[in-house]
C-alpha cells in the first residue's frame, strides 16, 4: 500500500485554533472552550475510536453518520468513505445517526450560506469565523448536496486513525513494524497472516494515533468507487425502518392540528361541542395560530380538528395568487437590486442593435413529501425527548427547547429517517407543537399532520419572475447577457425562522435568489440582478432551490437565441463554452447517449445544461403532446460529470430521481392561493406523473478525478428547460411560464 499521502491526525477530540477576524471577535468568543469531546455512546463490547466510528468485539463496524437520510444515501456513500480508509468487510458495517455535537457541523455548507471563501486574508479571516461560527453553534444541517463534499475528509481521516490504530495494536503479535502491516476485509494483515478487528479493538481503542496519518491509494481492495448495496435499503423494504411516525412508547396519545391562513392569523372560535362528540377525544388545544386535538388514535384527533371547524382572523388581508403575481411584477418594474453580479461592462456590450428580450415566470412549487411533517415528544420530570425527521437536529433541539419553556440540555432528540422532502424537514412547527402538547399532558404525544394540512401550509419553492436581455454578436454568438430576477429572499427568511432571531453570520439570501443564474457560457460581458419580491405565502427551501428557475430562465434565452441566429441548439452552446470543458463534454456525451437529432421543426427534442454543487450535468429528452394537450416525457438521457463517485449507482438513482422530481414540477398543476390558503389539498390536485407515464431515464456518469461535487439537486435544474425546448422544437409554441402548460400566453 502506498502511504505517500500523509494528514494530520484525527485525535478523540478536535482542537480548534487559528486567528480571529478582529479583536472584538476573539474578545467575543475568548470564554468558549476550545476543544469538543466526543459524545457517542458505546455498546457492550464496543470500542469507541473517534466521532465516527465504534468497532465491536464481534467486528460490528458502526459508523456515525452526522447528516440526515432523505433518500439520497448517504446512510450508504459516508460509511463507504469511511469502511473504505479503514479496510473493513462491507457485510460487517452498520450505521447510526450521529448525536449533536459541534464536531458534526457542516461547515462547507455554513461557508456556502454566508458567502465567503478562503480568497485573500480577508476572505480567509470571514470562511475561518463563519466555520467556528458553525461549529460552536452545532450547525448540523443537510442541505445544499454538500453531504459528501463536506465530510468526504473527516470521515477519511477517521478511517486512517482507527486503521493505523488496529496496525498498530498487531504489530507485537508478529514482532513486526505496523507501518509495514495493510487492512483489508475486516482484518490486520502481514503477509498471508491476518488478525480479525474483533479481536484487537480493545487494545487499539486504547492507544494515540500517530501525529501523520496516510491516506489509501491506488484501485485495489478498494470500497469507494464501488456500487456497493445500500445500508437503509433492506428495512425500508420489508418494513422495520422506525420513521418518525412509527414511534410507539407507552401511555402514548396522538394528535393532529388545524392551522389558520397564510400571514398573521389568529383563532376566534371553535366547535366545542362537535369536536367531543368524536369517540376518543382527550382534549382541546386552542392557540393563537392553530388549534390542536389529542385523542386515543390519530384518526380520532383527526376527525376532532375538523369538527371543530376552527374560525381565524387574519391581520394585513388573506392573500391570493393575484397578490402573488402582483408582488413580483412590482419587484421587477419598479424594485431596486439587493444583488447584483456583473462581467465586463455591460452597459457598453448592449450598445447597439440585435438586442432580444423575453419575459419568464415561474410560479410556487410543493415540497409534496410522501411523509408529512410528524413529530413524537415525551416529558419525563424535566427531561424531554423528541423523536422527528429533521435536516437540521440541533436547530430542531433548540426549537423544542423553547417551546417546553426548558435548557437544551436538557432535551434529547433522536433524529429518524426522513420520508422525503428535500428542505421540508428543516421545518420545526411540528416539533414546537408536539412538544407543547405533550408538556401540557404530561403523556408521550405524537403528532402528525395530515396530507391536507401538508399540502395546504407547505413552504413552497418560492415564485419568480425574469426578464432576460441578450445582445448578439455578428459572428452569432451572444455579446451581452442581462438576467433582471424578481423572487423572495427565501434563505434569509428561512435563515431567520430557524434561528429563531437569534444573531450570526451574515447569509446570503439575496445573492441564494439567482443561485445559478451566471450562464455557463464564455460571454463578455454578464449582468444579474436579483430584485426581492414580498410575496407573502411562506416560501421554504427546495430541491436545489433557486437553480430551479433560474436554469429555466436561462436555458431556455439561449435555446431562443439560438434559434433567433439560425443555429442548432448544441452547436450555439459548444461554441460559446470556452475552458468549461467538463460541461462541454457532458452535453456531447448526452447527445450521443440520447439520440440527439439537432431539435429542428416536430423533432420533440430538446436539451438543456447546468453547473451547480461542484457538478456539471446535460439532458436530453424526448416529449410528446397527447389529445388533452399534457405533455409527456418519453425519453431522457443525462450525461453528470460529478468528480469521483463513491458510490456510482447511488449517484445514477439520485440523478434519476432528480429528473422525476423536476417532471412532476415542471408539467404537473400550478399551484393556486385563494383567501390565504392553496387551492391544492391533497396528491390528486398536484397532477403529478403516474408510474405508466414515467419516461425512460438513461444516466451516463463520466469518469473524473476532479474531487466529488453534489448529485441530490443536480438532476432538477436542466429539466424544465429540456422540456420547454423540446416541445417548442414539435409544436413551435415557446413556453415561458412554470409549470409548462401547452396552449398558455408565452
Amino acid at each position: 500500500m502506498d502511504r505517500a499521502r500523509t494528514v494530520p491526525h484525527l485525535n478523540r477530540r478536535s482542537l480548534l485554533i487559528g486567528g480571529g477576524a478582529g479583536l472584538g471577535l476573539l474578545v467575543a468568543w475568548s470564554v468558549w472552550p476550545r476543544s469538543y469531546e466526543v459524545n457517542l455512546r458505546a455498546g457492550p463490547g464496543e470500542q469507541i475510536f473517534n466521532a465516527f466510528l465504534r468497532i465491536g468485539d464481534d467486528g460490528r463496524v458502526v459508523v456515525a453518520v452526522p447528516q440526515a437520510e432523505v433518500g439520497q444515501g448517504v446512510y450508504t456513500s459516508l460509511p463507504q468513505i469511511l469502511a473504505d480508509e479503514l479496510g473493513a468487510d462491507w457485510r460487517t458495517v452498520g450505521v447510526e445517526p450521529a448525536p449533536i455535537s459541534p464536531l458534526y457541523a457542516n461547515r462547507l455548507l455554513a461557508e456556502q450560506l454566508a458567502g465567503v471563501g478562503d480568497g485573500g486574508l480577508i476572505g480567509g479571516a470571514r470562511a475561518w469565523a463563519v466555520r467556528e461560527y458553525a461549529t460552536r453553534q452545532t450547525l448540523m444541517l443537510t442541505a445544499g448536496s454538500t453531504s459528501v463534499r463536506a465530510f468526504e475528509t473527516p470521515l477519511r481521516e477517521a478511517g486512517a486513525a482507527a486503521r493505523a490504530l488496529l496496525c498498530m495494536a498487531a504489530a507485537p503479535r508478529w514482532n513486526a513494524d505496523w507501518q509495514a502491516l495493510d487492512t483489508r476485509e475486516g482484518f490486520v494483515w502481514n503477509g498471508d497472516d491476518r488478525i480479525p478487528f474483533s479481536e484487537l479493538a480493545a487494545a487499539a481503542a486504547a492507544l494515540e494515533p500517530p501525529d501523520q496519518l496516510s491516506f489509501r491509494e491506488g484501485t485495489d481492495n478498494r470500497l469507494a468507487g464501488a456500487a456497493l448495496p445500500r445500508l437503509d435499503l433492506p428495512s425500508k423494504v420489508d418494513g422495520t425502518a422506525q420513521f418518525a411516525g412509527d414511534i410507539r412508547l407507552p401511555g402514548m396519545i396522538f394528535a393532529a392540528v388545524r392551522q389558520g391562513p397564510i400571514g398573521n392569523s389568529r383563532l376566534v372560535g371553535i366547535d366545542r361541542g362537535a369536536a367531543r362528540k368524536v369517540a376518543g377525544l382527550i382534549r382541546i388545544f386552542e392557540q393563537p395560530g392553530w388549534v390542536g386535538a389529542v385523542a386515543s388514535n390519530w384518526w380520532a384527533a383527526n376527525r376532532a380538528v375538523e369538527a371543530m371547524r376552527p374560525r381565524f382572523t387574519t391581520t394585513g388581508g388573506l392573500v391570493g395568487s393575484a397578490d402573488v403575481d402582483r408582488a413580483l411584477a412590482d419587484a421587477l418594474e419598479r424594485g431596486d437590486a439587493a444583488h447584483a453580479s456583473a462581467i465586463g461592462d455591460v452597459e457598453e456590450a448592449f450598445a447597439g442593435g440585435n438586442v432580444l428580450r423575453a419575459r419568464y415566470a415561474v410560479g410556487p412549487a410543493p415540497n409534496a413529501p410522501i411523509e408529512t411533517l410528524v413529530a413524537t415528544a415525551r416529558l419525563t420530570g424535566d427531561r424531554l425527548e423528541v423523536w422527528a425527521p429533521t435536516q437540521a437536529p440541533a436547530l430542531a433541539r433548540s426549537a423544542a427547547a423553547r417551546a417546553a419553556g426548558l435548557g437544551e440540555g436538557r432535551v434529547t432528540l433522536y433524529p429518524t429517517l426522513v420520508g422525503g422532502g428535500y428542505g421540508r424537514k428543516l421545518e420545526t412547527a411540528a416539533i414546537e407543537q408536539a412538544v407543547h402538547m405533550a408538556v401540557a399532558m404530561r403523556r408521550p404525544v405524537q403528532l402528525v399532520w395530515s396530507r391536507i394540512e401538508e399540502t395546504l401550509h407547505d413552504s413552497f419553492r418560492p415564485p419568480a419572475r425574469a426578464v432576460m436581455t441578450a445582445r448578439m454578436a455578428d459572428n452569432g454568438t451572444i455579446a451581452a447577457w442581462r438576467a433582471r430576477i424578481a423572487a423572495p429572499s427565501t434563505l434569509s427568511v428561512v435563515s431567520g425562522r430557524l434561528r429563531a432571531g437569534k444573531d450570526g453570520p451574515a447569509d446570503r439570501g439575496e445573492a441564494a435568489a439567482v443561485d445559478g443564474a451566471m450562464p455557463p457560457y464564455q460571454i463578455p460581458a454578464v449582468s444579474v440582478e436579483h430584485l426581492p419580491a414580498d410575496v407573502r405565502i411562506p416560501t421554504g427551501i427546495w430541491r436545489s432551490g433557486a437553480h430551479s428557475y433560474t436554469a429555466f430562465f436561462t436555458e431556455s434565452f439561449v435555446d431562443e437565441l439560438a434559434r433567433h441566429a439560425g443555429a442548432e441548439p448544441m452547436s450555439f452552446r459548444m461554441q460559446m463554452f470556452g475552458d468549461n470543458l467538463r460541461l462541454a463534454r457532458a452535453l456531447a456525451a448526452a447527445a450521443a447517449l440520447g439520440g440527439w437529432d439537432g431539435g429542428g421543426p416536430g423533432s420533440a427534442m430538446g436539451l438543456a445544461v447546468h453547473s451547480a454543487f461542484g457538478s456539471h450535468a446535460a439532458l436530453v429528452v424526448e416529449v410528446e403532446i397527447d389529445r388533452s394537450q399534457k405533455i409527456r416525457v418519453k425519453r431522457a438521457a443525462c450525461a453528470v460529470d460529478c468528480g469521483w463517485t463513491v458510490n456510482p449507482e447511488i449517484v445514477r438513482q439520485q440523478i434519476e430521481g432528480g429528473i422525476m422530481f423536476g417532471i412532476a414540477a415542471a408539467t404537473g398543476e400550478p399551484i393556486r392561493f385563494d383567501r390565504g390558503l392553496p387551492t391544492a389539498i391533497g396528491f390528486g390536485d398536484l397532477g403529478l406523473p403516474l408510474l405508466a407515464q414515467s419516461p425512460d431515464v438513461t444516466v451516463e456518469l463520466i469518469d473524473s478525478s476532479e474531487p466529488p461535487g453534489g448529485v441530490t439537486e443536480l438532476g432538477v435544474p436542466p429539466v424544465a428547460p429540456a422540456i420547454a425546448n423540446a416541445v417548442f422544437a414539435l409544436s413551435g409554441q415557446r413556453l415561458r411560464s412554470l409549470p409548462l402548460v401547452v396552449g398558455s400566453r408565452g
